[in-house]
């Protein structure tokens, strides 16, 4: 191979790039500019044979249109709301995705904050630091026990039944809404379906989302849809932040509507200080502050996860650069 082709990390990875290296040394040379916003890419990748994109920023149609060599973009992650896939297919340039890179992990983060917040141990804890009371359980009466409890999961993709196994192995009756899953599934992992989003806010005592953002999943629990879920209930979201309506959260955690809440992800990353939420979060007066958890974006991570996207989304471009059958093509352009 004589030809040296160009593969751009636009984001996220800022290290000596030893995995990517590991893959492609020998076929093109990876350079990586940790971008956090798309016009730092401005008049850097255009001759890049390869772009592989994390999530700290967004490629739109502006920097596509310019990409003159482009045999891929691949989304380094499951979601690929931040990529213009559509109008990368008008110019023939395939995008794919690595949607099985840290099922586990994500699953795992799910249930963990679904664990802390129903045993009440986030809330004990941060009580417990501010000697804001006894030093008894009576801190986080009334807790609920899960077993027998429904586990309710909105998108039942690879993560979704990832977290439906683990539900089911503490006992919950687990059961999910998904239009767009053909029949089986359930028996397959059984569990329960449902036929609606109401059903199963209905049936909920802990909801977890792990479906992708869509127009039609943006906003999906708000304060109408919130309102809907049965008192008392927990809220997990490590899909997408704009899923949720965050200006919902700190009246529906004052009211008691819902007991607790677990966000991974958020609208805004890093949220703006004066952020509703984040202000009733950090206010030790408030109810979120023992009631909700935000990580930063953070379930996909453990260093074999992190490796393992690394390795596959490298893998990815070299299929594309030498010609090879691509993989996980999610605008319908088979190169």
């Amino acid at each position: 191979m004589s030809e040296r082709y160009k593969v751009v990390i636009a984001d996220f990875i800022a290290d000596e790039l030893a995995p990517e290296i590991k893959i492609l040394g020998e076929l093109a040379e990876v350079v990586a500019f940790d971008a956090t916003d798309e016009s730092q890419l401005i008049g850097r990748i255009d001759d890049a044979d390869a772009v592989m994109l994390y999530h700290n920023l967004s490629i739109t149609q502006s920097t596509i249109k310019c990409l003159v060599n482009c045999k891929l973009i691949v989304r380094c992650g499951v979601g690929i709301d931040n990529v213009d896939y559509e109008f990368a297919a008008s110019c023939n340039i395939p995008v794919a995705n690595v949607p099985d890179y840290g099922s586990e992990e994500v699953a795992d983060t799910a249930i963990g904050m679904m664990l802390t917040l129903a045993r009440g141990i986030h809330l004990y804890n941060s009580r417990l630091q501010c000697d804001s009371g006894p030093w008894m359980y009576t801190q986080a009466v009334p807790l609920q026990r899960l077993r027998g409890r429904t586990f309710g999961i909105v998108g039942l993709g690879r993560i979704g039944s990832a977290a439906a196994i683990r539900a089911k192995a503490i006992g919950m009756d687990v059961a999910f809404y998904d239009p767009y899953i053909n029949d089986g599934y359930d028996k397959a992992l059984g569990i329960r379906r449902v036929e609606s989003l109401d059903e199963l806010l209905s049936q909920a005592y802990v909801l977890s989302l792990h479906c992708p953002l869509t127009e039609e999943t943006r906003g999906l629990l708000n304060t109408h849809t919130i309102g809907r879920i049965q008192p008392g209930s927990i809220l997990i979201n490590t899909a997408r932040g704009d899923i949720v309506d965050t200006c919902a959260i700190p009246e529906a955690l004052a009211s008691g509507h819902l007991a607790g809440v677990g966000l991974d992800v958020l609208v805004n990353e890093p949220p703006e200080y004066n952020d509703s939420l984040i202000l009733a979060w950090k206010d030790p007066n408030h109810p979120a502050h023992d009631r909700l958890i935000i990580n930063p974006h953070a379930a996909f991570y453990t260093e074999q996860g992190l490796a393992e996207i690394r390795n596959k989304a490298s893998s990815a471009c070299y299929r594309a650069l030498t010609g090879q059958r691509l993989r996980n093509v999610v605008n319908g352009i088979i190169a």
